[in-house]
């Protein structure tokens, strides 16, 4: 038999896994794995899901834990708030993510895929469970889905998706607490809906796409909407962690029995791994971009191994060189590079949050103006503040000429606080006695205070002659 690892086997990567030879959509029936990757995944999915639904409940200095309001354009992490004045912040924050997910997925593949996405979480933990739990196993579903319907199957069916409706409404609802927070989704639910109708129109759609992703899309989130697949095709190398089939192991491939020949790989043609692919891949065609790491495969070829008596792990974490050559996973230069650039990324990341004001000011000299000669012999120069609180709380403010070297007069009343998320705008002089001046255009230092203590400064330029 061919080696089915070659591109010179005639059925090697000839077709899509999820469409038919007439090219329509080809409904997988998974059927259920099980093992220990299966049942390690089943913990972290109880995990994570404990952890979706009650990160938006958690609150630091009354902020929520997570918050991504685009609405507003105010961003929450760990409990700091981010607003648009931040956009550097926000703008180094993405390059960081970015580059962690080239250095992970260069290392090992598209785990993140399998075990934490989302997607997969609630496809194959919460949705999927759910249809074995109502309709039975894959293969049962296939055969009633086949055969003409009965009063029992419509009831069975009913009831699954009056059951995914309603835990899509709950995601739903969830999600929006990560963008809107748990406060205004409450005041969505208890009030009229005339004064939050946004609110929850936005509800509803989140629920019917989440249906809709979850009770027909399924697999094609993976295989052809999320662009992370594409990603991992031009990230991964030879020296990347996939799972892998080990086809030197495993070939040729034959069917158990007493005619089978001594010098048949370890592979008896079962199909188990393609049967409880959530993608419906052969993954002993090697890495595709459908594959999504789960290790369900990994699962089912361990539990033929060793019913043949043969060792486990003929499809295993490994990287291409590890198949062929025997070599151990290594650092090699392109994840080097990345990892300094990563570092480098993340450095810079800490500093500017570490350098962070509370206050975001902007300070223009009024259009129009120069100079202004005063009675008392000073001359003064007109500004315009913008500033903005970026606390959750009140904070006093006010502003100040570092050294002392001047004065401030404000044009109506001076601001004594900001409320929190507050931006106001105040307009004022700067008056310097004429031996404070020692050029025509100087720079001063204007110190923006909070109490007594000096949050943030800003130089500006005063024009001290015609």
């Amino acid at each position: 038999m061919k080696n089915s690892n070659t591109t010179d086997d005639p059925g090697f990567r000839d077709k899509i896994s999820t469409v038919d030879t007439k090219g329509k959509r080809k409904w997988q029936y998974v059927l259920k794995p099980k093992g220990k990757f299966y049942t390690w995944r089943s913990i972290l999915s109880l995990i994570y899901l404990a952890l979706f639904f009650a990160i938006p409940f958690i609150k630091v200095h009354g902020n929520p834990l997570f918050l991504f309001n685009i609405p507003d354009a105010r961003f929450v992490f760990f409990g700091k708030v981010f607003l648009p004045q931040d956009f550097v912040l926000l703008g180094v924050g993405m390059l960081v993510s970015l580059l962690f997910i080239i250095v992970f997925t260069l290392i090992f593949g598209r785990v993140f895929c399998g075990w934490a996405c989302p997607q997969t979480i609630f496809m194959e933990m919460v949705f999927r469970k759910i249809e074995y739990w109502i309709e039975g196993s894959a293969t049962k579903q296939q055969k009633t889905n086949n055969n003409k319907w009965t009063t029992e199957v419509y009831i069975r069916k009913t009831v699954k998706h009056i059951i995914f409706f309603a835990i899509s409404f709950v995601i739903a609802n969830t999600f929006l607490t990560y963008i809107i927070g748990v406060d205004q989704l409450f005041k969505i639910i208890s009030e009229p809906i005339t004064e939050h109708f946004v609110g929850f129109v936005a509800i509803i759609l989140f629920t019917v796409v989440f249906y809709v992703v979850f009770a027909f899309v399924r697999e094609l989130v993976c295989t052809v909407v999320c662009p992370y697949g594409r990603l991992q095709s031009v990230l991964l190398d030879k020296n990347s962690i996939v799972v892998a089939y080990n086809y030197i192991r495993g070939e040729p491939r034959e069917k158990p029995g007493r005619a089978r020949n001594t010098d048949s790989g370890d592979c008896v043609d079962c199909n188990l791994c393609v049967k409880v692919c959530p993608t419906g891949i052969d993954i002993r065609n090697g890495t595709q971009l459908e594959c999504v790491n789960c290790t369900a495969c990994i699962d089912a070829c361990n539990t033929m191994m060793a019913k043949i008596n043969k060792p486990l792990n003929l499809i295993t974490y490994a990287s291409e060189n590890n198949i062929v050559n025997g070599e151990k996973p290594r650092f090699t230069y392109r994840i080097k590079a990345y990892s300094f650039m990563l570092v480098l990324m993340v450095g810079l990341l800490v500093i500017l949050l570490v350098t962070r004001s509370m206050f975001d000011a902007t300070v223009l000299r009024v259009p129009g103006q120069t100079l202004q000669e005063n009675a008392d012999g000073t001359i003064s120069n007109l500004y315009r503040i913008k500033v903005v609180n970026k606390n959750s709380y009140k904070k006093p403010y006010h502003l100040a000429i570092e050294g002392n070297k001047g004065t401030i007069a404000y044009i109506g009343k001076a601001l004594d606080s900001l409320e929190s998320f507050e931006l106001k705008e105040e307009t004022f002089f700067v008056k310097l006695h004429p031996k404070a001046i020692t050029q025509r255009k100087q720079k001063i230092t204007l110190n923006i205070m909070s109490g007594n203590k000096v949050v943030a400064q800003k130089k500006i330029s005063f024009i001290g002659e015609y």
